[in-house]
């Protein structure tokens, strides 16, 4: 057998390749399909990235309530800035400004509530806004005065008509700690 009719044999017996693609129709089904999958997956997307930011507000203000209680502890008084709690934490991040507010009432300065703020950055905002307080009050064994703390939660988010974090921790009854502003919700004690 010659070169050229074994060339020829083998042609026919290596298998041909069809050329194929996608068709128009089959793209744009495709398309739709993922147009319909992301339409129903950004809402809940969203909503997971808001909690996120979130989390850093509230992890920052119950930092910030539990170094006011160490920083009465040792000075008798309240932080008034920031700063002077030495977390090292920032006035402002992309999503909150932290502030603290004092409010003095009482006798002696018994009764007086230090407020820790996140306070909403961007206007109108998906963001809930944090509050926490720590009041001091009278100890129950007449020993001195004792610290205690809560934390609050916007009830809806600051677009939506909510809290934007500027508001003050109210006073409460003895032995209570402070109590939440109008449109907050109790996060914990």
């Amino acid at each position: 057998m010659s070169i050229s009719s074994q060339w020829r044999s083998l042609r026919y017996l290596i298998p041909k390749t069809k050329h194929s693609g996608f068709t128009l129709i089959e793209l744009l089904v495709t398309i739709i399909i993922i147009g319909i999958l992301s339409a129903i997956a950004l809402p809940a997307f969203l909503k997971q990235a808001n909690k996120a930011k979130q989390v850093e507000a509230k992890t920052y203000v119950g930092t910030m309530n539990r170094a006011q209680q160490a920083y009465y502890l040792e000075k008798d008084a309240f932080a008034v800035q920031l700063q002077d709690l030495g977390l090292g934490i920032p006035n402002q991040t992309i999503n909150y400004r932290y502030a603290i507010t004092i409010n003095m009432s009482g006798d002696g300065g018994a009764g007086a509530v230090a407020t820790n703020q996140a306070q909403v950055v961007q206007t109108p905002s998906p963001l809930k806004a944090y509050i926490g307080g720590v009041k001091i009050t009278a100890s129950s064994l007449g020993d001195g005065a004792v610290t205690l703390a809560r934390m609050c939660e916007g009830a809806k988010a600051h677009q939506l008509g909510g809290p934007d974090g500027t508001q003050t921790m109210l006073g409460s009854t003895s032995g209570e700690p402070p109590d939440c502003p109008v449109d907050y919700i109790v996060l914990s004690d």
